[in-house]
C-alpha cells in the first residue's frame, strides 16, 4: 500500500520513507486467453477481502460488512446472506452439501449452501466474540480460512490456536496452541496440516492428534527480525512453499521440515503461493512481479512485471493464470512464458488512478506528500477497487472481489 505494504511497515520501524487455487470444481478447465466481459456486479457496503469461492453456479464470499454472501453466478442476484457481528475477511470453505464460514467475531458456522440455513455454530476464539479478531498490524489484512478434510474441519485465529472441529456437529476433536497470531491460509499435505504464524514459524501438525510433526523458523530480516509468517502456504504433495515478511520465499520437505531452497526478494514481500504441476507461481508486493518457478530447484522460468502490488494467489485456467493487484488491475498471463495476455480495470481504479500513478503506471514523484501515514495508503487501495483476493474460475466465469466492495463476474468465450 505504501510503495507497498513492506516499505510503509519500514518507515514505520526506522523512520525512512524512500487457500493453491486452480479451477474450480464444476465444469471444465477454462482458458481465458482472450480479455473477458463484465457481466454483472454486485455491490456490498464495505470491502471485501475474502476470496470468492464458486460450487454448482453459486459464488460464496464474506464481507466487512459483516455479512456472508451466496449470489447467482449467472445473473449476480443475491440467493441468501447471513449477518454477522464483525467484519469478515476470511474465505468460506465449501464441503458436500454445506458450507463453513469463520467469522470476525470468533464463531465458525456450518450452514446449508444451497439455503443458508444454520446447521450449527462453535465459538473458536472467545476474545473475538467481544472484542472482533486481533490484529497485528495495519498490514494483518486476513483471517483464517477453514479447511475442510476428511469430514473435519481444521481452523486458526488471532488466539493463535488451530482447532480441528468434526465436520458434521462441530464437536472440537483437538487443539493446538502457536506462538502468535495465525492468520496465513493453511494447506493440507502429507498427513498434515500445515500453517504459518506471526511468530515467525511454519507448523506441521499431524492431521489425526494435532501434534507437533516439526516447525520451521525463517531467517528474519533486518526490518522483519521475527520474520512473520502471513501469506498462504501451498504444496505438490512433497514440499510446501510460502513467503514470509522477512523478503525470502521457502520451499520445505512436507515430511522434515527441512528446507529445500530458498529465493529472496531485494524489495519486499512474497506472501502469494500457486502450485501447478512443477511451477510454482510466486507473487510479490514490493517487488511487484508475478514469478514461475521450478518447485524442485527454485529456478526462475519467468517474471514479469505487473506494475503493481500482489497479495492474493493465481487461479490457474488450463493455459492462463489470472491474478490481482492490490490496485485495482486484474492480469492474465500465459503459464509457459509469462506474457501479459490482458488486464482488467475496476471501476475504483479507473475513476482514481490520476490521483496516485503516472501514464506508465508507476507511483506519481510526490506521492509521499499525497500518502502520508499507513492508513492514508489502505484507504487510497480501498479507493482504487484493489484486488487483495484470488479470483475464483469455474468454465467461463472469473469472479473476483475487491476492497471498493463490488463483485465482479467476468464471462469469458465459451470454451
Amino acid at each position: 500500500m505504501r510503495a507497498h505494504t513492506a516499505a510503509v511497515l519500514v518507515c514505520l520501524i526506522t523512520g525512512l520513507c524512500h487457500h493453491d487455487v486452480s479451477a474450480q470444481r464444476n465444469g471444465s478447465t477454462p482458458e481465458f486467453g482472450q480479455s473477458p466481459a463484465v457481466a454483472w456486479t454486485f455491490s456490498t457496503r464495505a470491502p471485501i477481502v475474502s476470496s470468492p469461492v464458486i460450487d454448482n453456479e453459486i459464488v460464496y464470499f464474506g464481507g466487512e460488512d459483516s455479512v456472508w454472501y451466496a449470489l447467482n453466478l449467472i445473473s449476480g442476484k443475491e440467493i441468501w446472506k447471513i449477518k454477522t457481528r464483525a467484519p469478515i475477511r476470511s474465505t468460506p470453505a465449501v464441503y458436500l452439501d454445506r458450507v463453513f464460514l469463520a467469522g470476525g467475531n470468533g464463531v465458525l458456522a456450518c450452514a446449508d449452501k444451497q439455503t443458508g440455513k444454520i446447521i450449527w455454530r462453535r465459538s473458536f476464539d472467545e476474545t473475538a466474540q467481544f472484542m472482533g479478531e486481533r490484529t497485528y498490524d495495519f498490514a494483518d489484512y486476513y483471517h483464517s480460512t477453514p479447511i475442510v478434510d476428511h469430514d473435519v474441519v481444521y481452523l486458526a485465529s488471532s488466539n493463535g490456536v488451530m482447532n480441528a472441529f468434526q465436520a458434521t456437529t462441530g464437536d472440537v476433536l483437538w487443539q493446538f496452541r502457536a506462538g502468535d497470531i495465525v492468520h496465513s491460509e493453511a494447506v493440507i499435505a502429507g498427513g498434515k496440516i500445515v500453517f504459518g504464524c506471526f511468530d515467525g514459524n511454519l507448523y506441521a501438525l499431524h492431521l489425526s492428534n494435532g501434534q507437533l510433526a516439526w516447525k520451521f523458523k525463517t531467517i528474519g530480516h533486518r526490518y522483519f527480525p521475527k520474520g512473520e509468517v502471513q501469506g498462504s502456504v501451498a504444496t505438490d504433495g512433497t514440499r510446501v512453499f510460502f513467503g514470509a515478511r522477512d523478503y525470502n520465499f521457502y520451499a520445505l520437505d512436507v515430511q522434515s521440515g527441512t528446507a529445500a531452497w530458498n529465493r529472496s526478494f531485494p524489495n519486499g514481500w512474497a506472501m502469494s503461493a500457486s502450485v501447478q504441476d512443477t511451477v510454482v507461481y510466486i507473487g510479490t508486493s514490493d517487488d511487484r512481479i508475478l514469478v514461475a518457478a521450478d518447485t524442485r530447484s527454485g529456478r526462475f522460468y519467468w517474471s514479469t512485471d505487473v506494475h503493481f502490488n500482489i497479495f492474493g494467489n493465481s487461479a490457474i485456467a488450463k493455459r492462463t493464470m489470472i491474478v490481482g493487484t492490490i490496485w485495482g488491475k486484474l492480469f492474465a498471463l500465459d503459464q509457459q512464458t509469462g506474457k501479459i495476455l490482458w488486464s482488467l480495470e475496476t471501476d475504483g481504479y479507473r475513476a482514481n488512478n490520476p490521483k496516485y500513478f503516472n501514464s506508465d503506471e508507476r507511483f506519481r514523484a510526490d506521492i509521499g506528500s499525497i500518502l502520508k501515514s499507513p492508513f492514508a495508503w489502505i484507504a487510497a487501495e480501498h479507493q482504487m477497487g484493489g484486488i487483495f483476493s484470488t479470483p475464483a474460475i469455474s468454465n467461463n466465469w472469473i469472479v473476483i472481489t475487491t476492497t471498493e466492495g463490488i463483485v465482479y463476474g467476468l464471462k469469458g468465450e465459451s470454451q
